[in-house]
């Protein structure tokens, strides 16, 4: 069952998180945390799907950003791209988010650790669009 919360006023629908747990190139494990749509970003409107990366923690991680990378390529790619079907209008921008903790949308923590990448969804691909 989806877990479904309205936020920020009824801006963005948060889709509750699958729990599950994507082998990433890298070889770390990252877990799916949540699906925010209705939310729109500098490109127009954005899916953003976020992830907990624990390995990319500051202090403890082991996961470099460049490595992390490859990563974000991978789950726009084969995680985000086969869901978008189901979230409404095509979207002008997938972000991709890796976490080393939960950080509510929207919500800054300096402790926790987040890499973010956007893409354009085009053709059945992910185009690189950067920040």
């Amino acid at each position: 069952m989806i877990l479904r919360a309205v936020l920020l006023a009824g801006a963005a629908l948060v889709l509750g998180a699958s729990g599950e747990v994507i082998d990433v190139p890298s070889g770390q494990s990252v877990t799916h945390l949540d699906t925010i749509t209705g939310e729109p970003g500098p490109a127009g409107l954005t899916v953003r799907f976020r992830f907990l990366a624990p390995d990319i923690a500051q202090d403890e991680g082991s996961m470099p950003a460049t490595l992390a990378q490859g990563d974000m390529d991978y789950l726009c790619a084969e995680f985000a791209l086969p869901r978008l079907a189901g979230t409404g209008p095509e979207p002008s921008q997938v972000v991709i988010t890796l976490m080393d903790r939960p950080v509510p949308f929207g919500q800054s923590e300096p402790e926790a650790t987040q890499f973010f990448e956007a893409y354009r969804p085009e053709a059945g691909r992910c185009i690189w669009e950067g920040f």
